[in-house]
């Protein structure tokens, strides 16, 4: 099989965000995977209006030209890492509109998540994946959790010095862990929807 494509998100648009620093970290990290092929997406190269379609993808066509690109990207993917950062013990407002913006390109799919912030964004990934149930996406069990102290020696908003790099014994393993998941999953899917596609044709 094919490596898996691997969209790594980033869902913060803020002009003092972290996100890209983690961002790159995992993104370098997927790479280094040999059955992975990952390219970063970031939500502030995507003009994307408040949802403001009649209904979801599912149901109907979407007429706004930067939410059918949107889905055109999302749609090359096998898989995705969402870099998440947490507001108001969410996902930011970002993040998701851009999922509403798209449904069937999600769907049969799995990710993964890295977090970060004062409890390393674990209200937020939860919140994604009950999110995702509802995309008919399967969540890897393990994350990414950049929190506390950690965060804060890394966040140059925080005057931190130091470099992910430097805190991998504390994340490097459940990276790893969620990289595992992220390959057995995303492959299972991927050979799911192909089996599934084959079926459909052979029935025309």
């Amino acid at each position: 099989m094919s490596k898996l494509k691997v969209g790594v998100i980033i869902s913060s648009t803020r002009p003092t965000r972290f996100g890209e620093l983690p961002a790159k970290w995992i993104l370098e990290k997927a790479n280094a995977r040999p059955e992975i092929e990952a390219e970063l997406v970031d939500l502030r190269d995507f003009n994307l209006p408040f949802f403001d379609e009649v209904a979801s993808n599912a149901w109907a066509p979407s007429q706004n030209p930067e939410a059918v690109r949107w889905q055109k990207k999302i749609g090359e993917f096998d898989a995705y890492i969402f870099v998440v950062a947490e507001y108001n013990r969410a996902i930011t407002g970002a993040l998701k509109n851009a999922i509403d913006q798209a449904y069937v390109e999600w769907n049969k799919k799995t990710f993964g998540a890295v977090g970060y912030g004062s409890v390393g964004g674990a209200r937020a990934i939860e919140n994604l994946r009950t999110i995702g149930v509802e995309l008919q996406m399967a969540s890897t069990r393990s994350a990414v959790h950049i929190a506390g102290a950690d965060f804060f020696s890394v966040h140059p908003g925080f005057g931190g010095t130091k470099t992910l790099a430097d805190l991998e014994g504390a994340i490097g393993p459940s990276a790893k862990d969620m990289l595992d998941q992220l390959i057995w999953w995303g492959t299972a899917t991927k050979a799911a929807r192909e089996d599934e596609a084959e079926t459909a044709q052979a029935a025309e």
